[in-house]
């Protein structure tokens, strides 16, 4: 079946393929084709056993996070044969899915951790499948009352309901949150909630005036109206402010940006609900409850906004949206907008942009106006930028406080990166799109950066997994003629440092001289 899907695929696009179809397959790793399902995107095998036009993603219950961990057996189920695992989440899962174990209705048992490396294995060669967590989504969603959510989308930041009658909508807007921060380097966070109270009343009204092709799509979006906020140029935000992504500064204003976003959101839709009443399915749902999206996190938030009153004023009117922020990868319309894609950080301060109408270079311009106003920019600096592969860190002319400013997504720890997709997504009521970048990928750090995210409560785990090209194209387009005259005059001064250093080091280590292994 998934070879149908694959050539609807090819087949559906917009405008002469311009944007090609795309299917996002999820399956959960009890389920008896799951190693055949983690080797269909990938390059070598039979052409009739693949299916590389689709994304994969799996939907892991906390079960067997827990059986990889201990290196306990996992068993492989037939869905027909041991019904119902995918309506039920948490421990009611557990339970069921242990008795048909103790009943034997098990086709197959192999070690979790087995099967863990052939995830890892996977993502390494492909860069996939996607990694969400069930449990996460379905404890932290405030549609749970309506059912077990049972996969997200295309691009894992929506986590909405369906059924047999019902077509999960996403309805989408993102921020540029660049344009928050003033002159004298501040964040303007009351701008950015005025903002985002714009926002919500526009996606609402979109709800009821918009086009829907299946009577399911319209009666889901209808009873339930999700919404899903987003953000661009969080990055160049972070520039914009001074703060190193890594920083702690830059750490807490990413949680302070969420928050206000969150709050703004719930505002402006409570005061919709005061105008048009709560939506349909508002009754039985955490928020309806006095439950936010931070308490579900166990997370205190910070002072900046009046919680309490707001708590106060839902519980008078109820909501109009049943879900409000949704960070998703906005790869095309920050590109309008001359941002930095989501909530990610720069991968490179140079690179190639392909587009329809043809290939561009682009430099960083924070990095580009920097180096300008401090008389460094010039050929032979976007020559030396080019061939460090976009990075600026091994450029000695480059001052220290533009390195740590400047380091690509490469050079930043992504503990960093995991932990603060997690302090930013208590304050997220879907998910995020949330890619890792890992230079060299093997088994240890894909295993323990994914146990990490799992253990600090990530809906998503892993969108993509991106590493590093074995040969840069753009390394193609540089003078290097000038970078060799350059690398002679820098591997001459290296050399005499480092017989000055080996000479020291022999006289004052005269026993250890070996221990250096030079």
């Amino acid at each position: 079946m998934l070879r149908v899907y694959n050539n609807t695929a090819r087949y559906v696009d917009q405008g002469g393929n311009k944007r090609p179809g795309a299917f996002a397959i999820y399956l959960e790793p009890w389920h008896l084709d799951i190693f055949e399902f983690l080797d269909l995107k990938k390059n070598t095998g039979k052409e009739e056993q693949r299916a590389r036009d689709l994304f994969f993603a799996l939907w892991i219950p906390d079960l067997f996070m827990k059986r990889v961990e201990t290196n306990q057996d996992w068993s492989l189920m037939c869905p027909n044969e041991c019904p119902g695992l995918d309506e039920v989440w948490g421990e009611e899962f557990e339970k069921l899915y242990e008795s048909y174990e103790k009943q034997g209705r098990v086709r197959k048992v192999v070690k979790a951790q087995q099967l863990w490396y052939a995830i890892i294995e996977s993502q390494t060669e492909t860069g996939t499948p996607y990694m969400l967590y069930k449990d996460s989504c379905n404890r932290k969603s405030n549609q749970q009352n309506l059912g077990t959510i049972k996969c997200s989308n295309l691009c894992t930041e929506i986590v909405e309901y369906t059924s047999k009658d019902e077509v999960a909508v996403c309805n989408l807007a993102s921020l540029a949150l660049n344009m928050y921060v003033t002159s004298e380097h501040t964040y303007d966070f009351k701008k950015l909630a005025e903002v985002t109270k714009v926002i919500v009343r526009n996606l609402n009204k979109i709800i009821d005036i918009n086009y829907y092709p299946i009577p399911e799509a319209c009666l889901s979006n209808k009873r339930h109206r999700p919404i899903g906020i987003g953000v661009q140029g969080l990055a160049d935000a972070f520039i914009l402010m001074r703060y190193p992504f890594e920083s702690p500064e830059a750490q807490l204003l990413n949680k302070q940006i969420f928050e206000t976003i969150y709050y703004g959101a719930l505002e402006a839709s409570c005061d919709l609900a005061k105008e048009h009443g709560p939506y349909e399915t508002y009754e039985g749902s955490p928020v309806s409850r006095g439950i936010l999206q931070y308490d579900m996190w166990n997370v205190t938030p910070t002072d900046l906004w009046d919680w309490k009153l707001l708590k106060e004023k839902i519980a008078k009117y109820g909501i109009r949206n049943s879900l409000l922020i949704a960070p998703m990868p906005t790869a095309s319309t920050a590109q309008i907008l001359g941002n930095n894609e989501s909530i990610e950080p720069y991968t490179s301060n140079i690179y190639t942009r392909r587009v329809l109408s043809g290939e561009f270079q682009i430099v960083n311009p924070h990095l580009l106006k920097d180096l300008t106003e401090r008389g460094l920019w010039n050929e032979e600096m976007k020559n030396q930028i080019i061939a460090c592969n976009g990075s600026i860190q091994s450029i000695p002319e480059i001052p220290d406080d533009l390195k740590q400013l400047y380091k690509t997504v490469w050079e930043i720890s992504q503990k960093t990166v995991l932990k603060m997709a997690a302090e930013r997504g208590a304050f997220i009521d879907q998910s995020q799109s949330l890619n890792i970048h890992i230079a060299e990928p093997n088994y240890g750090k894909l295993t323990s950066m994914h146990f990490y995210g799992w253990k600090q409560g990530l809906k998503t785990g892993m969108y993509y997994l991106r590493t590093r090209p074995a040969a840069n194209p753009i390394q193609f387009t540089l003078n290097k003629e000038k970078l060799k005259d350059k690398e002679k005059a820098t591997k001459e001064e290296e050399e005499k440092e480092r017989n000055t250093a080996a000479m020291v080091c022999s006289l004052e280590n005269r026993e250890e001289c070996l221990m250096c292994g030079s």
